[in-house]
């Protein structure tokens, strides 16, 4: 049971807000962009952001391997556009271009508690192997006098508004004992974030996933990463509800497949990076290519959700209620849904 927070607010400077997702949060542009469906039958369909150009989910678009299996339980599969934050893929979950969506506890946190139409159905735990490259940090630039998170207090740091960022900062900030009243969150998105931090606007900045390497590759100093904490912020996959009620079986097709080339990503990297395109702004190569292979390796397989996940639901709920992220309470139970008692666990096919 984790010890009843006092809940206090805290004001925060907002620049800007955005939420950011996991995993793969962060929607980027591919060669196939635009929106394609697969007409699998008369049921379900699932309604996709853009994979990109880097991951399973783009190596399943590019092979169609969705539309096929899903054609086996009558469903189908729409491809559609990209979405900058987990906070732009929300407004398209409101509006019904997306009914599956990716990201992490955090960015849900908010989102859930003001509207519980969507549930969790599968988690992906942390990356804890030492061997593993890092995916997150907060960063200094080289000349800073920031020698630590206890060095933080009167400084400005960027993060996404009830994100990882914001997450692991207010995580960091406890561990320390610095008061989180003392350091000012800017809230920034990813990209407006590495420009505030390169041109010296904040005196920090939480980088993460595809931020991170490229501020190490920079020159920026790492004071303390994600994994230095007591992180429970679970990578997610979530789905509308009526979605997961009326065709459960459709999602859980979704989510074999994702397991399996995860699988596949593990063993053999190289074929889910630069999957559309291996020139420009979505390819990547030299250090940033190796970066990303590395990771692959020590990536966990997505598994289904339990109710033993409401704990980390609950951790990272209570934190951003103690300092005023978010105001209203969620109770994990009505948040998880049990996929594979819904879905009855039919045996899977390859992935190919």
């Amino acid at each position: 049971m984790w010890k009843s927070r006092r809940r206090r607010h805290v004001p925060v400077l907002a620049l800007a807000v955005s939420l950011f997702g996991l995993t793969a949060a962060c929607g980027t542009s591919s060669a196939a962009g635009g929106v394609s469906s697969s007409s699998g039958g008369t049921g379900a369909v699932l309604k996709l952001q853009d994979p990109g150009n880097a991951g399973p989910l783009a190596y399943a678009k590019r092979e169609g391997i969705l539309e096929k299996r899903l054609t086996a339980v009558g469903a189908a599969v729409e491809w559609g556009g990209s979405y900058a934050s987990f906070t732009a893929t929300i407004d398209a979950v409101r509006s019904g271009s997306v009914n599956v969506l990716a990201g992490a506890i955090s960015p849900a946190v908010g989102y859930l508690a003001n509207s519980p139409n969507i549930k969790i159905f599968s988690v992906t735990d942390p990356i804890t192997d030492p061997a593993a490259p890092q995916t997150d940090g907060l960063v200094v630039r080289p000349d800073s006098p920031i020698k630590s998170v206890k060095d933080l207090a009167g400084k400005q740091v960027a993060v996404n508004k009830g994100g990882k960022g914001e997450y692991l900062l207010l995580l960091a900030l406890e561990q320390a004992g610095v008061p989180v009243d003392q350091v000012e969150r800017v809230y920034l998105n990813p990209d407006q974030g590495a420009a505030a931090f390169a041109t010296g606007k904040v005196d920090a900045w939480w980088a993460i996933v595809k931020a991170y390497p490229e501020a190490v590759a920079k020159g920026a100093r790492v004071i303390v990463h994600g994994r230095d904490l007591a992180d429970k912020d679970l990578g997610i996959s979530a789905a509308r509800n009526e979605l997961l009620e009326q065709h459960p079986e459709a999602v859980h097709v979704y989510l074999q497949v994702l397991q399996e080339l995860t699988e596949q990503a593990k063993k053999t990297p190289e074929k889910f990076e630069n999957v559309f395109l291996d020139q420009g702004p979505t390819a990547v190569s030299g250090a940033r290519l190796a970066h990303n292979l590395a990771t692959a390796t020590y990536a966990n397989v997505p598994r289904y959700v339990t109710k033993d996940d409401g704990a980390n639901i609950q951790q990272v709920a209570d934190l951003f209620r103690e300092y005023g992220v978010v105001s209203a309470a969620i109770d994990p139970a009505n948040v998880l849904f049990d996929l594979k008692a819904a879905a009855g666990s039919p045996s899977p096919a390859s992935a190919g």
